[in-house]
């Protein structure tokens, strides 16, 4: 991976609570796995989005710095949660605002 790209994937994630990289932007979704992790995490508070459809770079570098196939991304608290799947889960068990609201401890 280059180390520019993982430096730049270090800052985002660790400068906002909640960065969901995702197909296309908050106002405007590309996909639907994307609007559902969206919609999901905005009642938790801001969350940083990143849209990958605009840099193939980022489109696969976030793939290999999580080590995760899919787009959309989530990470709270600089941690790596997973995809809109998992999201779906944590908030159907009751666990994603748990997530936001712990700080990352």
């Amino acid at each position: 991976m280059d180390p520019n790209l993982k430096a730049q994937f270090d800052e985002t994630v660790k400068s906002h609570p909640i960065v969901l990289f995702m197909k296309g932007n908050a106002l405007f979704p590309q996909c639907g796995f994307s609007a559902r992790a969206l919609q999901l995490l905005q009642p938790l508070g801001p969350v940083h989005t990143v849209d990958v459809l605009a840099d193939p770079n980022v489109r696969q570098g976030i793939k290999d710095y999580s080590n995760w196939p899919t787009i959309p991304q989530v990470y709270i608290h600089g941690k790596f949660v997973g995809g809109s799947d998992i999201l779906m889960e944590l908030a159907e068990r009751g666990e994603l605002q748990g997530l936001v609201a712990a700080g990352g401890k």
